[in-house]
């Protein structure tokens, strides 16, 4: 009904504004008309010498000579006077002689006049001329009349067809308007505008309220929208808004799953320090909808648990193994055999302390040599034997000990479900440095990762474990590597000599200038003097430690 009621008033005012002009074209083209017939009666010879040498009558020859040129032109009359204004020809016989009813001034002195103008006769369009002798001096005027109301029958007779025009345009106009409404309708499932509107304003509200990232894709791959989440956990501006995927994103995992160059449900990607699970649902006009939910939470907890898990595992064994060794020493007392049994404690406590002193020997920093002491730790319970390079040298001036342990915690991790499966498991660990850059790697003698696959295994999402019960697999090397790119190093795998995998990860101006203010003391004494004496808390920093490598 809108674009009906606007056509309708378009078509009423172009047909508006097309009859205006048009009469006062009609009106222009009547009086020019009587102007020529005027001229052309001015200019007939014989009329000067009979205003010259005869008198106004009915049938003289200046009103014949008139009325001829009345009939044969279609003018409504044809006036011929003197220099008086007297009539000498009109179309009623008994205005001749009279004096014409309007001012003949004008022509009488040699101009010519076009007007609409009132007389004897009505309303008509009039042309005057004056009317020269042979000597070009002005004898008298000749007034010649069109009826105004042939031009207004002019103009009436225009008017039905070009009403016939705006109607069929009008029925055109209609058409469109339907055909545009029926289809309108389709595109927008029958919604009035205002409920367009408030789909609109509802549609606000709710992307920008979710806690979940939402991003609209078009068919050539250019964000449409997104909301504030997806610019959080993407790291996206406003402006990214119109511009393409590939561009506005860098280039890795994160931007194949959004773009869908991955495929499958729930698709994990990894965008700077945080955890996100993907969803992609392509568009009928060819586009896509991705939502983004941060796991970053979720996986910090699930590791932890595994972690904790491991941990409760080991315990478990040491206290079957303590139980054991409890039976023994109590069998040696028992028998009287009190050397050996002073030997077997020392053998047994001289193990574990061996393992402590020579990782805080090698590795100053309280946070890695705690690590690395719960690794061995649970390593020995594993079955497998965890040792330290004879390389390894770091001093106690990290800037960042958290990353470098999460780093360190996932390599020891991945290398001991590695050797899971191996007889005679074993792992080594090498932490130095050159220069200001730290330089980790962590080797195992288990099946490891073939030439063609080193390229996929720091790909988020890709592994070849069992996923646990509280999530999925495939983050720690990936963060792993984020972790050593953000602060522009990198992390790589090659093969171990002898076999097995080597994981090597660099972490640049990793080291602070200044010394730190422990160093005349072992990291486990850093770590244990700020602590009450008898609260077994050195014991806790150490399991800390183990939990941290899970993150």
């Amino acid at each position: 009904m809108v674009q009906l009621a606007i056509a309708t008033g378009v078509i009423v005012l172009a047909t508006g504004l097309f009859l205006a002009p048009l009469s006062a074209q009609l009106d222009d083209q009547a009086m020019r008309r009587a102007l020529a017939i005027a001229q052309t009666t001015a200019a007939e010879p014989r009329l000067d010498d009979a205003l010259e040498s005869s008198r106004p009558s009915r049938h003289g020859p200046v009103q014949n000579e008139a009325e001829r040129i009345r009939a044969a032109t279609g003018a409504e009359y044809v006036v011929i006077m003197d220099k008086r204004g007297v009539r000498w020809s009109h179309t009623d016989p008994d205005e001749i002689g009279r004096h014409v009813s309007t001012d003949p001034s004008a022509a009488l002195s040699g101009q010519e006049v076009m007007q609409i103008d009132e007389g004897t006769l009505g309303r008509s369009a009039r042309g005057k001329v004056p009317l020269r002798d042979e000597r070009g001096k002005v004898v008298g005027a000749v007034s010649v009349g069109i009826a105004y109301e042939s031009v207004q029958e002019r103009l009436l007779s225009t008017v039905p067809q070009l009403l016939a025009y705006a109607g069929g345009t009008l029925v055109v106009g209609a058409l469109a308007a339907y055909l545009v409404a029926r289809r309108l309708q389709r595109r927008t499932h029958d919604l009035a505008f205002s409920d367009i509107s408030a789909l609109l304003v509802e549609r606000e509200a709710m992307l920008h309220g979710i806690r979940e990232g939402f991003l609209a894709l078009d068919k050539n791959g250019r964000i449409r929208l997104m909301n504030d989440e997806a610019q959080r956990l993407l790291d996206l501006r406003t402006e990214d808004t119109g511009r393409p995927l590939d561009v506005a994103l860098p280039p890795g995992r994160t931007t194949d799953v959004l773009a869908g160059r991955v495929s499958g449900a729930d698709l994990l990607a990894v965008s700077g320090h945080r955890v996100l699970v993907a969803n992609r649902m392509p568009t009928d006009d060819g586009g896509a909808v991705v939502t983004l939910r941060d796991r970053t939470e979720l996986e910090r907890l699930g590791r932890e648990l595994d972690g904790t898990r491991g941990l409760i595992d080991a315990l478990r064994a040491q206290d079957h193994e303590h139980a054991n060794r409890l039976h023994t020493l109590l069998g040696l007392l028992e028998l009287g055999l009190h050397e050996e049994a002073v030997d077997f404690v020392t053998q047994a406590v001289g193990v574990h302390r061996a393992t402590a002193e020579q990782v805080t020997e090698r590795i100053h920093d309280p946070l890695l040599a705690a690590l690395l002491v719960g690794k061995a730790t649970v390593a020995t319970e594993r079955g497998a034997s965890l040792s330290i390079s004879p390389r390894t040298h770091l001093p106690d001036r990290l800037v960042d000990p958290h990353s470098l342990v999460t780093i360190l915690g996932n390599l020891v991790d991945n290398a001991l479900d590695a050797t899971s499966s191996e007889r005679d498991a074993q792992l080594e660990v090498e932490v130095r440095t050159e220069g200001g850059t730290a330089i980790m790697r962590v080797s195992d003698n288990g099946p490891g990762v073939p030439e063609e696959r080193r390229a996929e295994i720091f790909t988020e999402g890709w592994t070849t474990k069992e996923p646990p019960r509280h999530g999925q697999r495939g983050i720690g090397l990936a963060l792993v590597r984020r972790l050593a790119e953000r602060y522009g190093g990198s992390a790589e795998v090659g093969e171990r000599p002898g076999g097995g995998a080597a994981f090597t990860v660099t972490v640049p101006d990793a080291l602070s200038e200044e010394l730190s203010g422990a160093r005349g003391t072992t990291p486990l004494e850093a770590a244990t003097e700020t602590r009450a004496p008898g609260r077994p808390e050195a014991r806790t920093h150490l399991l800390e430690g183990d939990t941290e490598a899970g993150r």
